[in-house]
């Protein structure tokens, strides 16, 4: 089954992969220790669409945020500016809506700290955003209302490893967060090999 991009979030641990029938050649690099950002490859063709590159994953407030887009850098902002989590999602989500390409993307996006987790999207016809406290998947795609999903990683690289391995068409790339008593840590998956 195809469901797109993807997050999912819960406490002390969380994972965001991109899907793509369109856009496959892209990957998640780190810009510091603090932000995961998807870019194209190398080899992708050239494109002026606005949704292929922008920040996956940024460490903020007492956790880290993970998102399908650009809406993830101002849910971390009003995060780290101490908006509660579930508030910042709710007005990054509502202020950016959904994508306005020729699918009408849904935005998903999560808030993971060490004793919960917030998650959310807005697509077209709702925006939803919930506190949750066991992991939860929302994608953009047929999986369009977070539920709970069984998803057992411990630490960010077994996040991203795992996400990337599951069972859903056109894995491209996937990025893993893990909120602990020092802090946020990330990791990368690029390939089934790295």
């Amino acid at each position: 089954m195809y469901i797109g991009r993807f997050v999912v979030v819960g406490p002390k641990v969380g994972a965001y992969r991109v899907s793509s029938r369109s856009f496959p050649n892209r990957k998640v690099t780190r810009r510091d220790d603090d932000t995961l950002t998807v870019v194209p490859t190398a080899d992708a063709e050239e494109t002026d669409n606005p949704y292929v590159s922008y920040n996956c994953a940024r460490a903020a407030g007492e956790g880290a945020v993970v998102g399908n887009g650009s809406h993830v850098d101002p849910v971390a902002e009003k995060y780290d500016r101490g908006y509660p989590a579930r508030d910042a999602l709710v007005e990054a989500l509502h202020a950016m809506d959904y994508e306005k390409d020729d699918y009408d993307t849904p935005r998903v996006a999560g808030v993971i700290e060490q004793d919960a987790g917030y998650v959310g999207i807005v697509r077209r016809d709702a925006l939803l955003v919930r506190e949750v406290d066991e992991p939860h998947l929302v994608a953009t795609y047929e999986e369009n209302e977070p539920r709970a999903f069984e998803f057992e990683p411990r630490t960010a690289v077994a996040a991203a490893r795992t996400a990337y391995g599951l069972d859903y068409e056109h894995a491209v790339c996937a990025a893993g967060v893990h909120v602990g008593d020092g802090g946020s840590s990330f990791a990368v998956q690029n390939t089934s090999e790295e």
